[in-house]
């Protein structure tokens, strides 16, 4: 457990600085480390690393060396690394060196008890302190985020009998494993605004990650297979779905009751060749709803050119209005934002959705029930009866919807849809694929908007970066074509779980049919030359959109490399 030969640094630090530190932390109520960090404040943290570990005696760890090692948590479990703030790490998952990575050298009575927790031999490694804290947010229990989300003496509001009640006493004081793994499982997600959860069910293992921002994260990894079968067949349960039945997919759901509200999951089960895997979709209706009060196209962060555009063929008293890109793009909650800002109580607005996301108040919504026959179709020409102005469908799926949406547009109602495309051009193939006319689909279509959600660097841990030339390549760029831009990205730090982002934009790709686009579609001209005209009458590519927020210093290149096309 000794400590490595100091490292060769430029300028160590003095015991002058130290001395320094520990005032201010004391006058501060703040750790010595994070003070003297700010006390030096004429560098990198990579510097200020070097400089510690250099003056102490210590070897390092990077950040990149936290995520390629395998926590040892059977020798220091997790909630004691978090306790502690430190971690025990192996190098391989089936054995090697141990090594236990802090950030706070002068926490002394916690290193002496960490040499005395654990048995095993073990050498220390210093790393920067946002960096453990960003490792440990990332593997955070759901025990401990429950702590935080609920309080052990906060009251509890009854709840219906066919609700799962997730209260601070019922996963505290359960008896069985899994259920205690399922709940906090559950809270923990809520805790960091996931979206959805996957079980996935290994040769041996059981993996838990959470998609945050869009993103999958991995937060815990069991390792038994009894364990993640016992797992699924209570999620199964919960679901109301056949526990015997391993073959075939399953769908269901089923509600939790938080802080005396309901949040419904949407469960799909799927057979894998380990056994079954589990994705769970978070529906939180009452923070949608508080969310839908206050929603504008300037809370989605579209830039005032697309804001303006948008408005435009929102405004318009007929047409179709088309909103396209893949799942989780954010198409529903653009609509959404459309029909908030021109909802002034004078139109009768009516929306069919599978299922009804946000509640929007003075607005007639409809859930799709395809078991009871209400379909998309169905359901759009009931509600052409129903004297609406403005309609929203949820998606158009099969020819036969989009035949009804075209000539709603063109009997005079406004029509707000959704379909999946990569792009706005492509877009205009998928309706010549549903056999719709050309000349009525003109006719009727206002615009297209395509749009992708892209993670922002997280304000925190943001920090200048320089890109190689093989990463500039990648993208598709070069030295030159880059002068100007102001590349930045985050660390990673305990405010984004160490991802290095936080929060999401949107970005969008707008098509505004104008007389000669048109007749370019009836008379179906190829796509090149459609783009050809839309670029100069004012469209910009999603992938120009996404360059701008690397150019400000918003976003790093692999984002826009993973949702735009570098094409």
């Amino acid at each position: 457990m000794n400590r490595a030969a100091p490292a060769e640094v430029m300028v160590a630090l003095t015991p002058a600085d130290l001395a320094a530190a520990r005032a201010a932390a004391l006058a501060r109520q703040t750790s010595v480390v994070v003070a003297l960090e700010e006390l030096q404040g004429d560098g990198s943290p990579e510097l200020f690393l070097a400089r510690l570990a250099g003056t102490l005696g210590y070897a390092t760890a990077t950040i990149h060396d936290m995520h390629r090692w395998t926590p040892a948590f059977d020798l220091l479990p997790v909630t004691e690394a978090l306790s502690a703030r430190m971690v025990l790490l192996r190098e391989a998952e089936d054995g090697g060196e141990l090594h236990m990575v802090f950030g706070d050298p002068f926490a002394e009575t916690t290193l002496a008890w960490a040499e005395q927790r654990i048995a095993a031999p073990f050498d220390w490694r210093l790393a920067h302190h946002a960096d453990v804290a960003a490792w440990l947010a990332r593997h955070e229990e759901g025990l401990s985020a429950m702590e935080n989300l609920m309080s052990p003496g906060e009251a509890e509001t009854v709840l219906d009998s066919d609700v799962e009640d997730l209260s601070f006493k019922s996963i505290t004081e359960d008896t069985s494993q899994v259920v205690r793994l399922v709940r906090s499982t559950l809270y923990d997600a809520l805790k960091a605004d996931a979206s959805d959860i996957h079980l996935e069910t290994g040769p041996k293992s059981l993996g838990i990650k959470y998609r945050i921002d869009g993103v999958l994260a991995t937060v815990r990894q069991w390792g038994s297979a009894e364990l993640a079968e016992q797992t699924i067949s209570r999620i199964k349960v919960m679901a109301g779905l056949d526990i015997a039945e391993r073959r075939v997919p399953q769908d269901g759901r089923f509600t939790v009751g938080v802080r005396g509200r309901e949040i419904d999951f949407r469960v799909s089960i799927m057979p894998s060749i380990f056994g079954e895997d589990a994705v769970l979709r978070i529906l939180d209706k009452q923070r949608l709803a508080d969310e839908a009060r206050g929603l504008t196209l300037d809370s989605l962060g579209f830039n005032a050119r697309d804001r303006a555009q948008i408005r435009r063929l929102s405004a318009e008293p007929y047409g179709m209005v088309l909103v396209t890109g893949p799942t989780g793009s954010g198409k529903t909650t653009t609509l959404y934002a459309a029909i908030s800002e021109t909802n002034h109580g004078h139109d009768k607005v009516i929306t069919i959705e599978d299922p009804v996301e946000y509640q929007l108040p003075g607005v007639l919504q409809i859930p799709v029930n395809e078991k009871k026959g209400l379909t998309f179709a169905r359901g759009l020409r009931s509600i052409l009866r129903h004297d609406p102005d403005r309609v929203m469908v949820g998606e158009i799926r099969d020819p036969e919807t989009a035949q009804i949406a075209v000539q709603a547009s063109l009997t005079g109602h406004l029509v707000f849809t959704t379909v999946h495309a990569n792009n706005v051009f492509d877009v205009l193939s998928r309706f010549t694929h549903m056999e719709v006319d050309p000349y009525s689909f003109a006719a009727a279509l206002n615009g297209i908007v395509a749009q992708r959600l892209v993670r922002l660097n997280c304000p925190h841990c943001i920090a200048p970066m320089v890109p190689t030339d093989e990463e500039l390549e990648a993208s598709g760029l070069d030295r030159t074509g880059t002068q100007g831009f102001r590349f930045m990205a985050g660390r990673g730090c305990g405010h984004c779980r160490g991802t290095g982002y936080a929060g999401r934009t949107a970005i969008a790709e707008i098509l505004v049919l104008t007389d000669e686009l048109a007749e370019m579609i009836v008379a179906r001209e190829p796509v090149r030359a459609l783009k050809e005209v839309a670029r100069r009458g004012g469209t910009r590519p999603l992938r120009e959109e996404a360059l701008a927020l690397v150019r400000e210093g918003r976003t790093h290149l692999k984002e826009i490399d993973r949702v735009t096309s570098v094409a």
